[in-house]
């Protein structure tokens, strides 16, 4: 099959920093970069149909169950994918959904599989019924990237996100999402996930075209993208380097605001198709994906979600896009700010509807089977859908970013680490909590600190509390960040009492 047509080239920055600026284009010929081929991704072979007569018994026994609670319904059609089959079943006159709803767990038991039930099908009068298939299918990345929407010219940051029920292959663009929050528990898929869509970016745009930040604290996850030429810096394992790599994605984007209203621009495609006759360099696509939130948030909450949000709210005119992943999919982490602000999410398996709803604002996510198994809600759409995720193996991910390496290495912008926080943010950080004093009381008093303890003691959220943690740091009564482990107190209770008595002269 031929290869896709790839997105339209978007040009070079001739540095980053610089770009914002209007550093007009540089004279010397600029680097030729050639993309991969997709004959580096491999094919899956050996899958096969589900018998026709395995459907319809399966369909017949639906019918049957529910009519032995007095409920008449019928299956119109199925849809078989790589790991449901979704059946439409269709209610007979006067026969309430919520009844239907209510025999869920018993429609389980007659199948002796666990299912999920979507109370209306977009476009049709009938119920879908989602029941595990007895041999799940891989989808790969390449039957993704092959497909015509992957290729579709109107994209500019095509997303292989994987196939639906029907088995039909399904891509996003990022710059229309614009950003993405994915979650799932451990081993759910989530990493695979990020794997391919970090591999669907390599194989339609160049260093010259799209940038990315990769921001790992489990040290492990993106480490194989290391020396990556797309990288604007080292992959980010520390908590503080991060909080400054997003702080300068905020400098960043107001940068790239003033450039555009000074030449009229009013998104990052129009000052694009301008800059040649400006004399200036078109700009970069910027990725930030942050492969787990959970760890940032333990290290500075408040300023990570005030980030987050800005970024969110604002960069997508001009060409900046985030990707946040974590599992712990709980409020204290994907806060409400955060959600609001990210509406195009991924739910991989949860372990409980609370999880489920944090994500997607309903249960659901809970039902699913692991292994790539998701619930996608776009921007677009009210409901989400079920999706296989497209897998990728670390084989064809080295081969990918060695094709890239083989053709020249990262040009890293290391003053990125050194973007201090603005006046407002410094501002914000002086003002202590009405709280601190009572904090600092309570870890002097129990010897430790975390912002489990003051959850308990002070009966605030996490947020607050995480971010009286980080004042009590400021303040050298705790001491720095130590990973999983509660910070060091070092003061008594009498060393408090000093320092809130000089606090109060101040």
């Amino acid at each position: 099959m031929a290869e896709p047509p790839q997105p339209p080239p978007l040009g070079p920055v001739p540095e980053v920093g610089a770009a914002h600026a209007g550093v007009p284009a540089p004279e010397e010929p600029e680097k030729v970069w050639e993309l991969p081929s997709i004959d580096l991704l491999d094919t899956i072979t050996g899958k096969h149909e589900r018998l026709a007569a395995e459907v319809r018994n399966t369909g017949d026994k639906i019918v049957s169950t529910l009519q032995s609670f007095g409920i008449e319904t019928r299956v119109i059609g199925a849809n078989s994918g790589p790991t449901v089959t979704q059946y439409e079943l269709q209610p007979a006159v006067g026969v309430p959904v919520r009844k239907i709803l209510g025999y869920q767990t018993d429609l389980s038991l007659a199948l002796a599989a666990p299912i999920r039930i979507q109370p209306f099908i977009p476009g049709k009068s009938a119920i879908g019924i989602e029941v595990p298939n007895k041999a799940a299918q891989l989808v790969s990345l390449k039957e993704i990237v092959e497909s015509s929407q992957f290729g579709d010219p109107r994209n500019r940051l095509s997303v292989a996100l994987g196939a639906d029920v029907s088995g039909h292959p399904v891509v996003g663009d990022l710059t229309r999402m614009p950003h993405m929050l994915i979650a799932g528990a451990t081993g759910s898929g989530k990493s695979v996930c990020i794997n391919a869509l970090l591999g669907g970016f390599l194989l339609q745009a160049t260093p010259s075209q799209l940038k990315l930040i990769l921001i790992d604290p489990k040290r492990v996850e993106l480490s194989n993208f290391a020396d990556l030429p797309h990288l604007l810096v080292p992959v980010v394992v520390e908590p503080e380097s991060a909080v400054a790599a997003l702080r300068w994605a905020v400098r960043e984007m107001e940068e790239r605001y003033k450039l555009f209203a000074s030449h009229g621009a009013r998104n990052i495609a129009v000052f694009n198709e301008r800059a040649p006759g400006l004399g200036l360099g078109p700009l970069q696509y910027v990725v930030i994906v942050v492969d787990e939130l959970a760890d940032l948030m333990m290290v500075a909450a408040g300023e990570i979600e005030d980030l987050v949000c800005r970024i969110a709210q604002l960069a997508r005119a001009v060409g900046i896009h985030l990707i946040v992943a974590t599992q712990r999919p709980s409020a204290d982490i994907i806060t409400g700010l955060i959600k609001a602000n990210i509406p195009s999410r991924i739910a991989f398996a949860v372990s409980s509807g609370v999880d489920s709803r944090v994500i997607l604002d309903e249960m659901g996510a809970e039902k699913l089977l692991g292994r790539g198994d998701m619930l996608y809600l776009p921007i677009d759409e009210g409901k989400p859908r079920r999706l296989q995720g497209a897998f990728v193996s670390d084989r064809e991910l080295d081969s990918l970013i060695g094709h890239w390496k083989a053709q020249g290495m990262p040009e890293y912008q290391e003053e990125i680490f050194t973007v201090e926080a603005t006046v407002s943010w410094a501002r914000e950080a002086t003002k202590r909590d009405p709280l601190f004093a009572k904090a600092a009381h309570t870890v002097a008093a129990e010897g430790r600190a975390a912002a489990s303890l003051l959850q308990r003691k002070l009966s605030v959220g996490y947020t607050r509390a995480a971010r009286l943690i980080d004042q009590l740091a400021d303040a050298r009564v705790v001491g720095p960040y130590e990973g999983s482990k509660s910070r060091e107190v070092l003061m008594d209770v009498f060393q408090v009492d000093e320092l809130l008595a000089e606090l109060e002269e101040e």
